[in-house]
């Protein structure tokens, strides 16, 4: 076991926390407010025994995008919850508040989620498709299609990486940050089949060819190759150009994704000349995603990634 291997385990940085995916188990570590680790591990099954659209190439990367965001999102909200104390929650409710909680009771915190869900896929198609779309009109009426194609994917790709640069200023998310360089550390530790202490983890790069920052920026320059191949739809109307456009845009989203999976998934296994020039653009972009993180912060990672290494290695092979 001395030559490195490319780990299955994946992660993501939460409130005070880290979660990981590993290929029998996931789990779930978070700093408490008394500087305590929580732990939570469940069952998990991405490993041979997964269900066939979990492992079909093209197929699997929408199936194990959509998985990982939903579990992600569920681990982001509890983390949050977990940071609550008991002064937080004795604090004096408004009369907002407190009719809120009157009315929805144990309800409340789901509808808050859901309706920041909602507000949050505002702003992206109000980032990612109506000011580009905007942008570009004068290409579309110029019947430019391929060049507007490229100069919307190019506009995304500046909009995603203003929008990283913004908020990695914002004090919470530099944390997460943190926490999100921690974790690729202590992922870079178990790959170099190291023992997983601070001293070990501390050494180790923040940057890692499987990112999910990197799979996204992926997606967005593999969605301008595909759009390109989009029908400019001539002998339509203007306006049904652009329902047209925009829903063929959505059913191709699936195949996207899966494109992107697949190359993420071949940049993360094979080390060569090809693979780092696709992976140089995603560790750049992680010079803003991720933070060195300090030695409280690494024993959370490794206390989330301990569960989840399978007790046969030559499962955890990607």
């Amino acid at each position: 076991m001395s030559k490195p291997h490319k780990s299955k385990i994946g992660g993501q940085a939460l409130i005070e926390g880290i979660m990981m995916k590993g290929v029998y188990k996931t789990a779930m570590a978070c700093r408490l407010p008394d500087g305590t680790i929580d732990l939570e591990v469940w069952d998990d099954n991405n490993g041979k025994d997964a269900p066939w659209y979990k492992k079909t190439p093209l197929i699997r990367g929408s199936f194990n995008f959509i998985s990982s965001l939903i579990t992600g999102y569920k681990c982001l909200m509890k983390s949050a919850e977990k940071q609550m104390t008991d002064e937080d929650e004795e604090e004096e409710m408004s009369k907002f508040e407190q009719w809120l909680n009157d009315k929805l009771g144990e309800k409340l915190m789901t509808v808050i989620t859901t309706i920041a869900m909602v507000l949050g896929l505002v702003m992206s198609l109000f980032l990612f498709k109506f000011i580009p779309t905007v942008i570009t009109k004068p290409l579309a009426d110029a019947d430019m299609h391929i060049l507007r194609t490229a100069v919307e994917g190019v506009l995304k790709i500046i909009i995603f990486i203003a929008y990283l640069a913004l908020t990695s200023k914002m004090k919470d998310i530099r944390r997460t940050y943190e926490y999100h360089g921690a974790e690729h550390k202590t992922i870079a530790c178990h790959e170099a089949h190291e023992e997983l202490t601070v001293e070990n983890v501390r050494k180790h790069s923040r940057f890692h060819p499987r990112c999910g920052t990197s799979f996204l920026l992926i997606t967005l320059f593999t969605s301008i190759f595909v759009f390109c191949f989009i029908p400019s739809f001539d002998a339509l109307s203007k306006t049904a150009k652009i329902f047209a456009r925009l829903g063929l845009q959505v059913l191709l989203l699936p195949l996207i994704i899966g494109i992107s999976y697949e190359i993420i998934r071949f940049a993360g296994r094979v080390d060569n000349k090809f693979t780092r020039i696709i992976s140089a653009p995603g560790l750049k972009l992680q010079h803003l995603t991720t933070r060195e993180p300090d030695d409280s912060q690494i024993e959370v990672a490794i206390a989330a990634m301990k569960p989840c290494i399978p007790e046969n290695m030559e499962e955890d092979n990607w």
